[in-house]
């Protein structure tokens, strides 16, 4: 039963697919934000470069570039949403 309830409140914390270019963005942009913030937060620990093997820091972007990518995916931490109020709204398939 337990197993049912957590999948469950899985699925109702995914979010929605992005409606619009701009929303896709936003949600980009703050991905790409996140993980400067993710990396910068990591290299803050102390790493001595003589004991890290050949491709960790690689590793390491990586895993900080999927961290943020997850986080801006579930609905970030409001970068996106402050993009978007700011963005102005996008023109009907007939607009001019």
């Amino acid at each position: 039963m337990e197993v049912a309830l957590a999948a469950r409140s899985t699925e109702l914390r995914t979010p929605a697919p992005p409606a619009d270019k701009g929303e896709k963005a936003a949600r980009e942009f703050e991905s790409v934000l996140l993980t400067s913030l993710f990396d910068s937060l990591e290299n803050s620990f102390a790493f001595d470069p003589k004991d890290e093997t050949p491709g960790a820091s690689d590793y390491r972007r990586m895993g900080a570039q999927a961290l943020a990518g997850a986080v801006s995916a579930g609905g970030g931490i409001g970068i996106a949403r402050l993009i978007l109020r700011h963005l102005p709204a996008p023109k009907g398939a007939g607009g001019s």
